[in-house]
Order: C-alpha cells, then sequence, then structure tokens
C-alpha cells in the first residue's frame, strides 16, 4: 500500500485509518491485524466503542512493529474532569495492553466540565508519556479556537463528521490556522456514498468505486480519513485512493453535494454546530 501523511504541529499522521466503531471481538481482532498486514499505518479506537481489548489483540497479532503503528484513542464526554480524565487513558492503555497511545482525543466536549481543566489534564496526560499527542473531537471552530488557546501543548487533530454531503469549511478553516490537522469520520457517509449518482459516474471516468472518490475527495484537501469496514475485502479498496486524482470541476461537483441537512450524527449532547 502507497501510505501518504499529514504533518500537524509537530506530529506525522498516517492520511488512512482503519476506523473501529460498532466493530466487536473476535471480528474486531481479525480486520485490525489484516488492515495493518495489508498497510495500514493509523487504528482508530475509543473508551466508548468497548473494543480497545480486541483492537490490541489485532496490533498484536499483526507481527507489525509498534513503533510503525498509530494509535488514536478517545476520552468518553463523562470522563472529562481532571482525575476522571487520567484515569479513563490509563484504563485505556491497559486494555490496548499499550504503554502509550500516539494520539488521544476529547471525544465530545461537556459544557458541565470547564474546558480549561480538561485541556489541562489533556496537557498532564502528554507530559507523563501516557501519549504522544492530544487534540479533540467534535469542536465546532470556536471551541476548536477556545482548546488551542488553552493548552501548552500544541493540539494537533480535531475529529469530525466529514464527507460530501456535510460542508465542514469553517471548522476545517479554523483547525488549519491553529496548525492542526482534521480527521473525517463517517467519511463514505455510512455507506450512502456508493449509491450517489455523481460519485458513481466520477468514479467511473477512473475506473474507481463512489467510495474510493468520497475519500479521494477528503484526502485530496489533505484530511485524514478513517473508514471503517466488516468485510476484508473492503480494506484494498478503501486503502487504493492514492493513485489518481480529481480534477477541479469533479471536486467542485462533489462539493455541490453537500446539503444543510447533510450531518448524519447529531446525538443529544452535540454542541451547536458551526
Amino acid at each position: 500500500m502507497k501510505m501518504q501523511y499529514v504533518e500537524a504541529n509537530g506530529a506525522r499522521i498516517p492520511q488512512i485509518g482503519f476506523g473501529t466503531w460498532e466493530l466487536r471481538d473476535g471480528v474486531c481482532v481479525k480486520m485490525v491485524a489484516e488492515a495493518l498486514r495489508l498497510g495500514y499505518r493509523h487504528i482508530d479506537t475509543a473508551e466508548m466503542y468497548g473494543n480497545e481489548e480486541a483492537v490490541g489483540e489485532g496490533v498484536r497479532r499483526s507481527g507489525v512493529a509498534r513503533s510503525e503503528i498509530f494509535v488514536t484513542t478517545k476520552v468518553w464526554h463523562t470522563h472529562l474532569e481532571r482525575a476522571s480524565l487520567l484515569q479513563a487513558l490509563k484504563e485505556s492503555l491497559s486494555k490496548l495492553k499499550l504503554d502509550y497511545a500516539d494520539l488521544y482525543l476529547i471525544h465530545w466536549p461537556n459544557p458541565a466540565v470547564p474546558l480549561a481543566e480538561t485541556i489541562g489534564a489533556l496537557n498532564e496526560a502528554k507530559e507523563l508519556g501516557l501519549t504522544k499527542y492530544i487534540g479533540v473531537a467534535n469542536f465546532t471552530a470556536a471551541l476548536v479556537r477556545q482548546a488551542a488557546k488553552l493548552s501548552t501543548a500544541k493540539l494537533v487533530n480535531n475529529q469530525i463528521e466529514m464527507h460530501p454531503y456535510l460542508d465542514q469549511s469553517k471548522v476545517a478553516a479554523e483547525c488549519e490556522r491553529q496548525g492542526m490537522s482534521v480527521t473525517a469520520y463517517s467519511p463514505i457517509v455510512k455507506g450512502a456514498a456508493a449509491k450517489d449518482e455523481t460519485l458513481q459516474k466520477i468514479g467511473a471516468a477512473h475506473k474507481k468505486s463512489a467510495a474510493q472518490v468520497s475519500l479521494r475527495f477528503l484526502v485530496q484537501q489533505g484530511i485524514v480519513v478513517i473508514p471503517r469496514t466488516s468485510k476484508p475485502e473492503r480494506l484494498s479498496e478503501n486503502a487504493a485512493i492514492f493513485d489518481f486524482e480529481l480534477t477541479d470541476p469533479e471536486m467542485k461537483a462533489i462539493h455541490g453535494l453537500a446539503d444543510p441537512n447533510g450531518r448524519r450524527i447529531k446525538p443529544s449532547w452535540s454542541p451547536d454546530w458551526d
């Protein structure tokens, strides 16, 4: 697999990662191990996913050296007080059976906990060597700006829902101003991209699938993508996005798919979106 990287505030992040949300037990172990064998070097998990043990087992079974793998995990929004966050990270590492995370993110903001306390705890986790880099997820442009101002260490990433149906240009621009990268979750819209006629037509011109076009649309903008699949045959397809380039008119056409109601992930604890 040809791999590309995104650099942000000192971090070098593999641009395509393997997302593990909703994967459990043996399936998760198998898919993580297979992804790494195929050349993926970025694995994304979270405390809330309930699969960190399986992810860690997959990492070990892959035979790939730990130093070559970029592991991201996240703290749930109920554990954002200092002591709770540090304990949550230690428990995540225990489940993963890893000495450190490469990237530790606040999974969702929580207005009930002062952001300064949470950012301070993230910085402490980094200072203790529990994680190499720190960042956020599901943060709006205003929250990114506030978090970056509060942090002693540079934040390196904001993981957000991002795909052709959702315009995230405002928060992405703020991340760029802060030197942060953006990771897109749900980059193929939970499979909906595969059925999109515009993406299918563009894909046909490049001998690629509509899902590959959706992923390419993002990586061509410098976005990190973490597509999830439970099908081994999809791993290679999702990774084959660095050997073609979308034209400016094609990029414009895909941007045109954005819809005011395009957001798919909107739990009750969501912030006021941009």
